[in-house]
C-alpha cells in the first residue's frame, strides 16, 4: 500500500495543527508558519531509517523543532533565497547542527542574509538523500536564480514534488515584471515538470495548498499568455 493518510488534503494554516502524509518510506509533514506570510515547511522523515530532513525554515523555531523532536535534522533546504522562507534557518540550525542545501546561484544570498554557512550547493540533476529515500533536485530559474524544486518519485505510489515558489496551484511563482524571468520560468516548468512528470503527480508548495499535475496541466497555454 503505497500511503494510509486518505485524510491528508495538503490544507494547514498558521497556528493551526501540521498535516501529516504517510508514504510506503516516507512521511511528509506539512505545517504553515507566520500569519502573514503563511509559509509552509515540510518535514520529510525516511520510515527506515528515521533521518529527517527539512524544506524551508520558514520561520518560527518554536514550531519547527517540536516537529523535529528527538530524532534531529539531516539538512535543510532552503528552496530560494527570498527572506520568508529562512527566518529560522540560523536557530533551526543552530539546535539541530543540520547541513545547509541551497540551489548554487541563490547560496550566497542565503548566507548574507541569515549569516548562516551553505554546507552544499546543489544543481540540475543532484540528489538529496533523506535515510534510504532520494530527493532529485530540479533546477526552475525564474523566481530567482537559484530555485530549486525536489521530487521524490515514490517506488510504490506516484511522484512527490516541493516546488518551493516556483508553481503554484493557478500558475508560476512571481517574476516581478521581468518579462526574461517570465519566460524562463514558464520553459523551466513546462519541460522540466510537465514533460517529464504524470498527471497523479502530487506538488507541495511554498505557500498555500496543494495540486496535481494533472489539474494544473490544461492551463499552461494560459499561464504563458497572460505574461505572470
Amino acid at each position: 500500500m503505497a500511503e494510509n493518510s486518505p485524510q491528508y488534503t495538503g490544507a494547514v494554516r498558521p497556528g493551526g495543527p501540521a498535516a501529516v502524509r504517510e508514504l510506503t518510506h516516507l512521511t511528509i509533514t506539512k505545517v504553515s508558519v507566520d500569519e502573514q506570510m503563511s509559509n509552509n515547511c515540510y518535514l520529510l522523515r525516511c520510515r527506515e531509517t528515521g533521518a529527517q530532513l527539512l524544506v524551508d525554515a520558514a520561520a518560527e523555531p518554536g514550531t519547527l523543532l517540536p516537529l523535529v523532536g528527538d530524532a534531529g535534522l539531516t539538512a535543510v533546504v532552503t528552496t530560494h533565497q527570498h527572506w520568508d522562507h529562512h527566518r529560522a534557518l540560523a536557530d533551526v540550525v543552530a539546535a539541530t547542527h543540520a547541513a545547509v542545501i541551497v540551489g548554487a546561484p541563490d547560496a550566497a544570498a542565503v548566507t548574507e542574509q541569515t549569516g548562516v554557512p551553505v554546507t552544499r550547493t546543489v544543481a540540475q540533476g543532484d540528489t538529496v538523500a533523506v535515510g534510504a529515500c532520494t530527493l532529485e533536485v530540479i533546477a526552475l530559474a525564474g523566481h530567482t536564480p537559484g530555485s530549486v524544486a525536489l521530487l521524490y518519485d515514490d517506488p510504490d505510489g506516484h511522484p512527490h514534488l516541493f516546488t518551493g515558489d516556483s508553481l503554484f496551484p493557478g500558475g508560476v511563482g512571481n517574476t516581478f515584471g521581468d518579462e526574461a524571468a517570465f519566460a524562463q520560468l514558464v520553459d523551466d516548468v513546462e519541460s522540466k515538470i510537465f514533460h517529464r512528470l504524470p498527471d497523479e503527480t502530487w506538488f507541495y508548495p511554498g505557500h498555500g495548498d496543494d495540486s496535481t499535475i494533472g489539474a494544473e496541466r490544461p492551463h499552461l497555454g494560459e499561464w504563458r499568455s497572460r505574461g505572470w
